[in-house]
């Protein structure tokens, strides 16, 4: 009797002190440095849950630390990860569809692709993504451009038997049919690829060539200015089921950090390029301009390669099409 009563208090230890003894941790991935503004996304959410004080805690690997770059969707589909931060269109392979989030000349500006990440498009994706078992946190678009380790770029022209790397498919379509020659990697490789002559181009997020100090491997940048044709939905995602499993404090805690983070985002967002024309400036490399006749030209090659081939692979894409280009 007396063993049994011991072993009764000592369960109801466990139920009474264990809970609330070890916070729940979840663990998110990304590629970037600590000084990259989808990291400070990540770290803003992050510490505003540390705050709410819901027994919850957001661990975050950055630096492609956990997991390589275009490895993160899948372990987050199947709860091998908890978050990340992704380029959507890196898990093309898994949902076509998503491969739209990064289309020439989809995106018109900032404010533009807000409006996208609140439209019957942006559900239709988010439909997409609740079939992996993932679902959006914070939605979010970076404009990018072009650098060119010997030359500058603006039109189609300039790139003509180059060795690019082009961020996504459709871009890789689109470069191809101007007469580029691709390399495909994520963004965190260009500048070692660029220092032992793999590649002579280059486009990616305004973000991503200050952090990855790109400025320090070229000739000429072509920021995103009043024309930008390079657009990449970037989001902080998470794996549904796990988030189904916090408690409701634990979930209201993380949509409101996430929330706050979204408006930072767009934000800073807004900022990164011009940010980023001022870092290769000042590191003495040239700043070309692309004209709205340069971008007219890029996207009639778009709708030629990118729009028609995205037409023709996804069963659903004409669709997906005209919903987000029905986005003033």
């Amino acid at each position: 009797m007396k063993t049994i009563t011991l072993k009764a208090a000592l369960a109801l230890a466990c139920l009474t002190f264990g809970p609330a003894a070890q916070a729940e941790t979840l663990r998110l991935s990304h590629q970037w440095s600590n000084t990259d503004i989808r990291h400070q996304v990540a770290q803003m959410i992050a510490d505003d849950v540390a705050a709410a004080n819901v027994d919850l805690d957001i661990q975050i690997f950055g630096s492609k630390s956990l997991f390589k770059p275009r490895e993160q969707y899948r372990p987050l589909s199947r709860g091998q990860l908890d978050m990340t931060v992704l380029p959507l269109s890196y898990a093309g392979g898994q949902q076509p569809a998503f491969n739209l989030t990064l289309m020439p000349g989809m995106v018109k500006n900032h404010d533009h692709a807000a409006r996208l990440s609140a439209s019957p498009f942006m559900e239709a994706l988010e439909a997409k993504m609740a079939e992996d078992d993932v679902m959006v946190l914070v939605h979010g678009y970076l404009a990018g451009g072009f650098v060119g380790k010997d030359k500058c770029i603006t039109a189609p022209d300039d790139v003509k038997g180059l060795q690019i790397r082009a961020a996504g498919k459709a871009f890789e379509q689109m470069l191809a049919g101007a007469g580029a020659s691709i390399a495909s990697m994520a963004s965190s490789e260009i500048y070692s690829a660029m220092q032992t002559g793999v590649l002579t181009a280059a486009n990616t997020s305004s973000s991503s060539f200050v952090s990855y100090r790109i400025y320090e491997q070229v000739k000429c940048y072509t920021p995103a200015g009043d024309v930008a044709l390079w657009f990449m939905y970037q989001p902080v995602l998470m794996n549904k089921s796990r988030f189904d499993g916090l408690t409701a404090e634990q979930q209201k805690a993380l949509l409101d950090a996430s929330a706050k983070a979204e408006a930072f985002y767009l934000e800073e967002a807004k900022k990164e390029d011009a940010a980023s024309e001022k870092v290769f400036a000042d590191a003495g490399v040239e700043i070309a301009r692309m004209s709205p006749e340069d971008f007219d030209a890029w996207r009639a090659l778009a709708q030629e390669t990118s729009y028609k081939a995205f037409v023709e692979e996804v069963p659903d894409g004409q669709s997906l099409l005209d919903m987000a280009l029905a986005v003033d």
